[in-house]
């Protein structure tokens, strides 16, 4: 009956056990890894008999930890449910207790933190165990830090063609739907005549702006030439579904398909012609196997007419140089100047560190060298030695040449179809080009779905033979997931060959119509993304050239004027935000 009565008198109320949990966290902060003995002595000497207690009656003690790891590692506190405190508090906390092993390293422990965590939140409790050096960091240090895009009041002209584009904008764009017969006529009319309607800064509800809803249509129109209403001529490389199963009376009749590339021919020798006097800013020629993109001079900061042929292959460069046509690699050259840029660093690094060790090596490495190739020379000639007794041996190529020039013809093999490949033609040289398209057999393919089809010319002006086309569009409204609440988003998607002049007139026109808020996403023809590469000539200082009654608003010709920045790279993704342009690459 003593013992059970003893017992009794040993248990505690709940209010008790809160005070005493209190102390013991109290304790642990203040000195990790002592003794039981040593903390009965620090605290009041009214409940000696209690803390013994409890601490008997709480969680065991790890028999295998030692002072060694108890100092040096630090403890985890866990925060329960229901505690509401500052969490900077905490941080402190956490990197006392990591410092507190090693004071020396470190700046003192804040006590007050201590003491104010530990005194109002009774519910704190201590875990010995391993944890990582890096959790214990300051998480807001170790986050990483988000760099905003930088906003700008017009992006980079892109010089590839796109095969869709996708706008979204908070506001409605449902006025870029079905247009009456009145607003098409004047946007394809003004189109042609190459009139600019002047819209106001703000508009407040577009549906109803008709001048609005006939510019839309007027930055939909391009030119292309051959267009046959069965067969989709953009894209060209890599297309043969688009062309397999179709009727093509050309490769039937040998009269259809002269007749097809005569007048091909008669086309492509206009748009030159209103290239060279400034009346078309630019146009495409697309090939089965590459496309061309020619630019007339003051466009893209060139003071000539220049052309880039993308991608190419050693036929096509070896069958220009034949006919005249010089051209330059500018990646290819650009490419090979880093790499000895790189490689006289380095050099000169080596032969600061070991220039006698080095000179050594190599002297051995020739000797060597000469004598294997000694013994390989004479093993040749006494391997070929029996071509002396045929009486051929000059008539033949011995096979070290061969294999010389298997090498180099190598190394220009392995440009073909690669962005390196890529190849510039500068100003008279560009119309040795088009003659020498005119006249290349191998621009039509001769076998394959697309046989005796010549390729697509595609411009933004008004040319000899050329047939107006309208890019197909489609807008709906949708429900995006933002912050946990649906919201409203108007959708418009664009398909077709969408030239960098459209892209930016759209644009513009969106800028006005959707107050500053719209974004889109670029998909790029991907053998035409290596276009906004720069040229090997000079960026021209001044104005060249008068683009004025070229057919573009005044704002898409300053636009495309602009020295190109992006390189090998496209546009894929564009946003406005309060008339700001911010734009991703790819």
């Amino acid at each position: 009956m003593a013992q059970q009565g003893d017992s009794w008198s040993s248990c505690k109320r709940p209010a008790e056990v809160v005070r005493l949990r209190r102390k013991r966290a109290r304790n642990v902060v203040e000195s990790p890894g002592a003794s039981g003995s040593s903390s009965a002595s620090g605290s009041s000497s009214a409940t000696p008999s209690f803390h013994s207690q409890s601490t008997s009656r709480g969680k065991r003690r790890n028999p295998f930890l030692t002072w060694d790891n108890t100092v040096s590692r630090p403890k985890k506190v866990l925060l329960k449910d229901g505690d509401g405190e500052d969490v900077g508090t905490f941080i402190k906390l956490m990197s006392a207790e990591k410092t507190s092993g090693d004071r020396r390293s470190g700046p003192p422990v804040d006590s007050s933190a201590e003491k104010s965590l530990s005194e109002d939140n009774p519910l704190l409790e201590t875990e010995e165990q391993h944890t990582d050096n890096l959790l214990l960091k300051n998480p807001l240090a170790i986050a990483p830090v988000s760099i905003a895009p930088v906003s700008c009041a017009e992006y980079p002209a892109d010089w590839s063609l796109k095969t869709r584009v996708i706008f979204t904008s908070p506001e409605s764009l449902s006025w870029t739907g079905q247009p009456k017969a009145q607003e098409e006529a004047l946007g394809l009319s003004n189109s042609c005549r190459a009139k600019f309607t002047m819209l106001p800064h703000n508009l407040q509800e577009p549906r109803s702006w008709s001048d609005v809803r006939s510019a839309f249509q007027q930055c939909l129109v391009y030119w292309q030439h051959p267009s046959l209403p069965w067969l989709s001529l953009f894209p060209r490389i890599n297309a043969e579904k688009n062309f397999s199963g179709k009727n093509m009376p050309w490769t039937q009749d040998e009269a259809v398909h002269e007749s097809l590339v005569k007048e091909w021919s008669i086309s492509l020798s206009s748009l030159y012609s209103l290239l060279k006097v400034g009346l078309c800013p630019y146009f495409y020629v697309c090939s089965y196997q590459f496309t061309v993109l020619f630019k007339a001079a003051g466009i893209a900061g060139s003071d000539c007419i220049t052309a880039l042929i993308s991608p190419t292959t050693r036929g096509l460069r070896e069958a220009m140089k034949t006919e005249g046509v010089e051209f330059s690699l500018p990646l290819l050259k650009e490419r090979r100047r880093i790499s000895e840029q790189h490689k006289s660093i380095q050099q000169g690094e080596e032969e600061m560190e070991n220039e006698n060790k080095d000179f050594l090596q190599v002297d051995e490495d020739y000797q060597n060298w000469d004598e294997e190739d000694d013994g390989c020379s004479q093993g040749e000639d006494d391997s070929l030695s029996w071509l002396k007794e045929i009486g051929i041996q000059d008539k033949l190529k011995k096979p070290e040449c061969i294999n010389i020039q298997l090498q180099k013809e190598a190394q220009t093999l392995s440009l073909d179809h690669k962005p390196e490949s890529a190849v510039c033609v500068e100003g008279s040289h560009s119309f040795n080009l088009i003659n020498f398209l005119i006249n290349w057999k191998s621009v039509v393919a001769a076998a394959g779905s697309q046989t005796g089809l010549p390729p697509t010319l595609l411009a933004p002006t008004a040319f000899r033979g050329a047939t107006m086309n309208v890019l197909k569009g489609r807008s709906v409204n949708v429900k995006n997931l933002v912050d946990c609440t649906y919201q409203n988003i108007s959708s418009l998607e664009l398909t077709g060959p969408i030239l960098p002049s459209s892209l930016h007139a759209i644009t513009a026109l969106l800028q006005t119509a959707q107050k500053g808020n719209f974004s889109a996403a670029l998909y790029t023809h991907t053998p035409t993304a290596v276009m906004n590469i720069e040229t090997c000539r000079k960026r021209c200082t001044k104005a060249v050239g008068d683009l004025t009654h070229c057919g573009l608003p005044p704002a898409s010709i300053n636009h495309l004027q602009q020295p190109s920045t992006l390189g090998k790279t496209t546009l894929t993704h564009l946003a406005m935000n309060n008339y700001s342009y911010t734009w991703n690459i790819g």
